[in-house]
């Protein structure tokens, strides 16, 4: 297959599928003219293409921090930078995540840098699943969503945080190593780069950051595609229904959250919509576990990690979020 630009390698298959996506965009409405389209068909397209245009800046944001990661960040500073305490790195990486703008989109490729660059796994995904749920944005806006109320935007900042580093100290606990799908060999360019000028650098952060793009870029497309897919033939309501007992509607909930894989500034605005229908304990679980993982961030950490730890990665996020707010159910 042909990747070739500048010198960078670019998968053409991630073109191809981005490409197709944006001809749809294009050219819906004439399809729609030319052609008697089952109304089930137009919703996918709809839900899909929304879910495409929420998630696509934060990606290229995701990928520009990539590229400023591969080039101006070196093997050195992340030693420096990582405490090599296990307990600290974790706790740091949560920290450092929880004051870092990022949606779940455009963390992967981030992550997935980090992890090259020599960060150890635990503390990746620290940052990995505090990022996106409790940054300044996302608690602003769930203070806003819910009234200007400060309980919910508390609870989801604290247990969110407690839930992360739960997560990130089980992974340090199973996985050793990278966990990569593929060996990905990171080779320091620290030398060559210091004799580089500034803007030769600036090119090749942008080269990076266009590779990165198309790379992850392909699997956010199949990502959004398969959200709407699962949102336009299984209705909410039938999920909804489900959800009669505090242990049933905080699972109802989760999965509503993983399905309709929400950006994370904006899921708590749907979240409360739910407040007068499911207890506290189960609108937590949406605003909780949906920014962690979702249908779309699963694969692209599937196009990234191997298999077995993401799916183990998913079931310890699953199980802590739930027993979590089951135990603490009574007091919220």
């Amino acid at each position: 297959m042909i990747r070739i630009i500048r010198g960078h390698m670019i998968d053409i298959t991630g073109i191809i599928i981005i490409a197709l996506a944006l001809f749809l965009f294009s050219f819906s409405s004439s399809i729609k003219d030319a052609f008697v389209i089952p109304p089930s068909l137009l919703n996918l397209n709809t839900i899909f293409l929304s879910i495409l245009i929420e998630a696509l800046p934060f990606v290229l944001i995701g990928v520009l921090i990539a590229g400023v990661i591969q080039i101006f960040v070196t093997e050195e500073h992340i030693q420096r930078w990582i405490p090599k305490n296990k307990v600290m790195a974790v706790i740091m990486s949560c920290i450092v995540g929880a004051l870092f703008p990022a949606c779940e989109c455009g963390i992967v490729p981030i992550v997935r840098r980090l992890v090259v660059k020599g960060v150890p796994i635990h503390a990746a995904m620290g940052f990995m699943l505090t990022g996106p749920l409790i940054n300044p944005i996302v608690i602003a806006s769930t203070y806003m969503a819910f009234g200007n109320d400060l309980k919910i935007a508390g609870l989801r900042m604290g247990l969110g945080f407690l839930v992360a580093i739960m997560v990130a100290f089980a992974v340090s606990w199973i996985f050793k190593g990278n966990q990569f799908k593929a060996s990905i060999i990171s080779v320091s360019t620290h030398n060559h780069r210091k004799n580089q000028s500034l803007s030769n650098r600036f090119w090749s952060m942008l080269t990076h950051s266009i590779d990165e793009f198309f790379d992850m870029g392909k699997y956010l497309v199949m990502g959004a595609f398969l959200a709407a897919f699962v949102q336009t033939y299984l209705p909410a309501k039938s999920l909804l229904e489900a959800g009669n007992g505090p242990a049933s509607s905080l699972f109802v909930m989760m999965g509503l959250a993983y399905v309709l894989s929400l950006c994370s500034e904006a899921d708590a605005f749907i979240g409360a919509s739910f407040s007068s229908i499911f207890p506290v304990s189960s609108i937590l679980g949406f605003l909780i576990f949906g920014p962690m993982i979702d249908l779309k961030n699963t694969l692209l950490m599937l196009s990234v990690f191997r298999f077995k730890f993401v799916m183990v990665l998913l079931a310890l996020v699953v199980s802590m979020v739930f027993f979590t707010l089951m135990l603490l159910q009574s007091f919220l």
